[in-house]
């Protein structure tokens, strides 16, 4: 008995040593309280400018994300440039493209002394950066195959493309191997371009964080003053050498050790590629002119990338496409037997009919991740125009600069929700613990939405036995937390549920009397 009760002790020690281990890993919460800072830093990032970037989580949507912090160098410049940052912002959170990393949310406070902080939230990317990935296969012996250069070739321009059509244009400012990241099953994604209105309006990066990487910046930004504009050129030359970082692996003379990679580097790298083609696409974008650099779209539709679309990516694009077809309906479309018949030609002259099975087409073969990767965004269609950033008149209203709640039982009305419900859910039950206030036909009311932006949002209810679907979406619509657009399909929705529940109720009734 003795030694049991002393391992009982022991456990419930090693409990609370955990319990406080946990609590010491968070370190502060978001304005919103949805996401979580923890302990842990990261280096994901090459961003000169960004002071620290830590582990978070997202406990709205269950996913790890970074949480990025950034000090003013003085508080003036806070109070001039809040606006102009918080527009840029506001464009990066409404981006939703596969080959960019995701921008979620971002305030502003001053937690301790007087320069103020921007935080901002961004996509959590578990896989490796560019960089490291030509290491290894540097380390490897092996050699970049041209078709695997080509691919991420074009899904890179396919998210400058993205930034650069944007009104005003998105600048990326910060294009390097580092700032790129490949996932396991090769898709390309670039980091926000949120480092370029941190260098113009936050504080002054010193020179010596640009040295490992001056070769990626265009000659003009080495000479550009603050009323300059950036201009979509400078993002063009970055990429530029990023496509020959990727082609050789490695730029000879790299700045890895603290050198200074130098011109003559530069061209001896590109000498030693074997494509032609290839070496003339990258010295376009390297033209010290800016004026004679092509644009993104241009260089989508350079020959040594341009290919005309087979039917096999089209069909998978309108599969992925499609609203009615589902993710996993597609997979049953495109997971096929190899006995399984998919034409048959019927002949005029009574002969047998001729069939097609899947095993007598080659192209069927692993159909259903081809049609992953489209839905991923690997296989982008380079040869049509790319989708249009969101105007800005459709993008979310801002993060909340401070956390400051004052409880009260009438909420007062706030903004109206610019985003759309894309998925809803009810569920209507009895209260097993009505309130005293109602009768003991109360019912408890949860709401499952799904937004735009893929946000996930929960809401629950007290709701009399009065009430109705028409007023309760009134209410949501009030207060900001379901889009106008909705109200007539959420009131639908809830209607038919009170329904269905109450249809039973008024039937035993019936019955009784």
């Amino acid at each position: 008995m003795a030694v049991s009760a002393e391992k009982e002790a022991s456990s419930a020690r090693e409990k609370l040593n955990e319990d406080s281990e946990d609590e010491d890993e968070f370190l502060e919460y978001s304005p919103c309280g949805t996401i979580t800072k923890l302990r842990q830093q990261v280096k994901q990032q090459a961003v000169p400018g960004i002071d620290s970037s830590f582990m978070a989580m997202d406990t709205e949507n269950g996913v790890e994300v970074v949480w990025n912090e950034v000090r003013f160098s003085e508080n003036k410049n806070c109070r001039k440039y809040r606006a102009r940052i918080s527009s840029i912002f506001e464009s990066l959170q409404a981006i939703d493209h596969p080959n960019i990393v995701g921008f979620y949310k971002y305030w502003f406070d001053n937690p301790d002394d007087n320069k103020p902080r921007v935080n901002f939230i961004t996509e959590y990317m578990s896989s490796g950066s560019m960089k490291h990935f030509l290491k290894r296969t540097r380390a490897s012996k092996k050699k970049m195959a041209f078709e695997s250069w080509k691919r991420w070739c074009r899904q890179f321009l396919w998210a400058l493309s993205y930034f650069h059509s944007s009104s005003p244009p998105i600048i990326h400012g910060n294009l390097t191997c580092d700032s790129m990241f490949i996932q396991h099953n090769g898709l390309l994604k670039i980091g926000s371009a949120a480092p370029d209105v941190i260098h113009q309006h936050v504080k002054t990066v010193r020179p010596g964080a640009y040295l490992k990487n001056a070769h990626f910046m265009a000659p003009e930004e080495m000479t550009r003053t603050k009323v300059d504009e950036r201009t979509s050129k400078s993002d063009i030359y970055s990429f530029g050498m990023c496509a020959l970082e990727i082609a050789a692996l490695e730029i000879q003379g790299n700045g890895d050790s603290g050198t200074q990679v130098t011109p003559e580097n530069i061209r001896n790298t590109i000498e030693g590629l074997e494509h032609e083609a290839q070496k003339d696409f990258i010295r376009a974008c390297l033209r010290l002119e800016p004026g004679e650099r092509p644009t993104a779209r241009q260089l989508l539709l350079n020959p040594v990338l341009f290919e005309v679309p087979t039917l096999k990516l089209l069909a998978a694009h309108a599969v992925v496409n499609d609203p009615n077809i589902s993710p996993e309906d597609a997979e049953v479309y495109c997971n096929l037997r190899a006995d399984q018949v998919i034409a048959e030609m019927i002949w005029q002259d009574g002969r047998p009919p001729t069939q097609l099975r899947v095993q007598d087409v080659t192209s069927a073969e692993n159909i259903g991740k081809f049609v992953e990767d489209v839905r991923v965004g690997i296989y982008p269609l380079t040869a049509y125009s790319p989708p249009e950033p969101p105007p800005i008149s459709q993008m979310r209203a801002s993060s909340p600069d401070t956390a400051e709640s004052i409880h009260s039982d009438t909420p007062e009305p706030s903004e109206r929700e610019g985003r759309k419900v894309v998925t809803m859910m009810c569920e209507l039950k009895a209260d097993p613990t009505p309130s005293p206030a109602m009768d003991d036909c109360s019912l408890t009311l949860v709401l499952f939405l799904r937004l735009d932006d893929k946000t996930n949002r929960q809401l629950t209810c007290r709701l009399a036995p009065e009430e109705s679907g028409s007023l309760l979406t009134d209410e949501l619509v009030k207060y900001g937390l379901v889009n106008e657009g909705n109200r007539d399909e959420l009131t639908a929705l809830i209607d038919g549920r009170l329904r269905a529940l109450r249809a039973p109720a008024a039937s035993s009734l019936t019955a009784s009397s």
